[in-house]
């Protein structure tokens, strides 16, 4: 290994900036997670979405009562919570790459991905308040 002339080893150039080696955190850290997760979620909801489609299709005529009998077993309710929350993380999550890459402004961008995560956030507590109530 070679010295320079003062004893200190050659510095490596980098390409993270002074505030990411502090943070210890390069340029792909959160958005490689990003990335990761809007394939888990997408993979997720496939199976998921195409249970509620066959359910759906397979429960038309059915009375007011017994669609409320459907949605309180709790096979069904644990399947549409977890369509639900996947839903909803995954369309926040999509939506603020498309806010990120789209908007310009900082002030902009950081509203609009807060007004959508505050958007999914209440009409996802929302539709799985309506199915445990039905539920419970």
């Amino acid at each position: 290994m070679s010295h320079t002339t003062s004893g200190q080893p050659p510095r490596q150039a980098t390409l993270r900036s002074p505030l990411g080696r502090v943070r210890g955190m390069g340029s792909a850290k959160s958005g490689a997670h990003h990335w990761w997760m809007q394939r888990v979620t997408s993979i997720a909801l496939l199976p998921l979405t195409i249970w509620f489609i066959l359910s759906l299709a397979t429960s038309a005529g059915m009375t007011h009562a017994e669609v409320l009998l459907w949605i309180g077993q709790p096979f069904n309710v644990v399947l549409l919570l977890a369509l639900i929350g996947l839903t909803f993380h995954h369309t926040a999550s999509g939506l603020q790459v498309i806010i990120e890459d789209y908007t310009n402004q900082e002030w902009l961008k950081i509203g609009l991905v807060l007004a959508v995560k505050g958007i999914c956030w209440l009409l996802g507590i929302a539709a799985a308040l309506a199915v445990l109530r039905i539920a419970v």
